[in-house]
């Protein structure tokens, strides 16, 4: 008998795939430009050109496509703990650094190795949907706290109802995937205020881990450094969306000298991350970013994206919330049931997902990493699918 629960894995994807998966078949219907795809956060900015004369240059070397060390390459290390330390005044070294396979192999490998049996991972709505897979396959049970759904900062009042003796860890992630919210200076003294107190009152160490992908992606607001306010803070990050390089699986998990038994927790990271079987990241990778570590894509075009859709659809008497950050806009749904209101965009071609995956009902997410065209071209058929409902 297989592991029922993997094969239910397996067989029913997230809600995001499952849509991109149809939208690349109606693409092939009907032409890419007729569909509206706004699913998935595929960063359509080109990665820099020095990272593809970088990864050419480290071509030549005789190890470019041999193992690195399992905790990662050093220079690479060396180069990530050099431009945390100048951006924001920290003192990492390379061996606070484990380079994983992008952040859900960062997440999945910290998660394994803080966690026991039966406890419990704190999470806010609206969350990345995968955060439940990723706790539950590590023997962990993840508890939600409700949106704030006037500003999506925390909700404090039911975080502080939720928090309990069994609660090892607590994710955050801003600029927040699906809302594009970044959390304030305020919200993140206030989180971290909460934790100090609970470490005390149930004399256990509880982490902060802070899923990181979007960190560059952030439109005139500042991004708290987590590290910086709490001493258990742990983070996962990702090059997918600053360098654009979703498809090279490249990221790292930071253990901060602060963190309590920093040491074993970092060699637990190393093991859960052999448990799940890696081995090293991408060696080519490691040793091309290494020389660009410093850079980021040229991100201000999804800053005009999202002025663009965001201003569109409030003109069309869509409710959504300003993105602060990321490359998404969550949207009021113009009907209750989210996934009915998908299901009436997909006559238009509009390609939206459904939010009761990511822990709020009632809105849809709009990734606007896409071309500029797709968005204008979108906005008329916005229009029609608002029509249908004011009949």
């Amino acid at each position: 008998m297989i592991n029922e629960k993997m094969l239910k894995l397996g067989t029913k994807r997230s809600i995001i795939r499952e849509i991109f998966e149809y939208g690349k078949q109606r693409k092939a219907e009907i032409g890419e430009e007729n569909v509206f795809d706004f699913t998935l956060g595929n960063p359509s900015i080109p990665a820099p050109k020095e990272i593809n004369e970088a990864v050419i240059k480290n071509l030549e070397r005789k190890d470019a496509h041999g193992y690195t060390s399992a905790v990662g390459d050093n220079k690479f290390r060396e180069a990530i703990a050099n431009d945390l330390n100048k951006r924001f005044n920290t003192n990492f070294k390379f061996n606070n650094f484990f380079i994983t396979y992008g952040a859900a192999s960062a997440l999945c490998s910290t998660l394994r190795a803080l966690l026991n049996k039966n406890e419990e991972v704190i999470t806010f709505a609206p969350f990345f949907t995968e955060y439940t897979v990723f706790t539950e396959a590590q023997g962990g049970k993840l508890v939600v706290v409700p949106a704030d759904k006037k500003s999506f900062q925390i909700n404090f009042n039911a975080f502080v109802k939720k928090i309990n003796k069994k609660t090892k860890a607590v994710i955050i992630n801003s600029p927040n995937n699906p809302s594009g919210v970044v959390y304030s200076e305020e919200t993140i003294i206030k989180l971290t205020n909460i934790l100090k107190d609970k470490e005390k009152e149930f004399g256990h160490e509880i982490y902060l881990i802070s899923d990181e992908p979007y960190r560059e992606i952030a439109y005139g607001v500042t991004v708290p450094f987590v590290t910086k306010y709490y001493h258990n803070a742990i983070v996962c990050y990702s090059y997918s969306k600053s360098l654009s390089l979703p498809g090279e699986r490249i990221g790292y998990v930071l253990v901060p000298d602060e963190v309590t038994d920093s040491k074993n927790v970092y060699a637990a990271v190393a093991g859960a991350a052999r448990a799940l079987g890696h081995v090293c990241a991408p060696s080519l990778m490691q040793f091309a970013i290494a020389d660009c570590a410093n850079l980021t894509s040229d991100l201000k075009a999804y800053e005009e994206n999202r002025n663009l859709i965001y201003k569109g659809l409030k003109k069309l008497g869509y409710k959504c919330v300003k993105p602060d950050g990321a490359f998404y806009l969550f949207v009021k749904a113009l009907e209750k049931d989210a996934y009915e209101f998908y299901k009436k965009a997909l006559k238009y071609d509009i390609l939206v997902v459904p939010s009761d995956d990511f822990g709020v009902k009632g809105y849809v997410r709009i990734a606007y990493c896409v071309s500029k065209e797709t968005i204008i071209n979108s906005l008329p058929k916005f229009e029609l699918l608002m029509k249908e409902y004011k009949k």
